[in-house]
């Protein structure tokens, strides 16, 4: 596949069922994790325009920055901290219409106003996390918890 998306306009539903192929056919035969992490990154913001899309990998012990579109981030972050920790200690994930309402917010960025982090649980164990922050307040909902889901399946970790 040309490394080219075909971004369309239409529902949310609609742009991710456009996607999801999309990344399948990008990622297949593609066994470099970094690569993928990034080019699902990168394809994620380039759709939704998200304020800030990428994956949090645990290391020793803790969350440590990989791939990733938009501002610079943090680049560790502890088990039980922030939005991306909790959902790492809970192994479920955390969807925040308010980043400022949730306790311990680890502010990275003052624009980001909601977020959604999904833990990537191979053997029972989390291995990682796929962050997206917004700009807006009430951004995500169930339909991109599924979806988002879905597309983390797509990768081989």
């Amino acid at each position: 596949m040309a490394e080219d998306l075909n971004i369309i306009t239409a529902s949310k539903t609609e742009q991710y069922q456009s996607l999801i192929p999309q990344l399948k056919a990008l990622l297949e035969g593609e066994t470099d994790i970094i690569a993928n992490l990034g080019n699902v990154s990168a394809a994620l913001r380039e759709q939704f325009k998200f304020f800030w899309v990428g994956f949090y990998l645990v290391k020793e012990g803790e969350l440590v920055l990989g791939p990733f579109q938009g501002p610079v981030a943090c680049t560790r972050i502890a088990l039980g901290k922030g939005v991306c920790g909790s959902a790492w200690e809970e192994k479920k994930t955390l969807i925040v219409p308010d980043v400022d309402l949730f306790p311990g917010h680890i502010a990275c960025s003052s624009a980001s106003r909601s977020e959604i982090v999904i833990p990537v649980i191979r053997n029972n164990e989390v291995i990682a996390v796929l962050d997206v922050d917004s700009e807006h307040l009430d951004h995500f909902d169930q339909d991109d918890e599924k979806y988002l889901s879905e597309i983390i399946e797509l990768i081989s970790f």
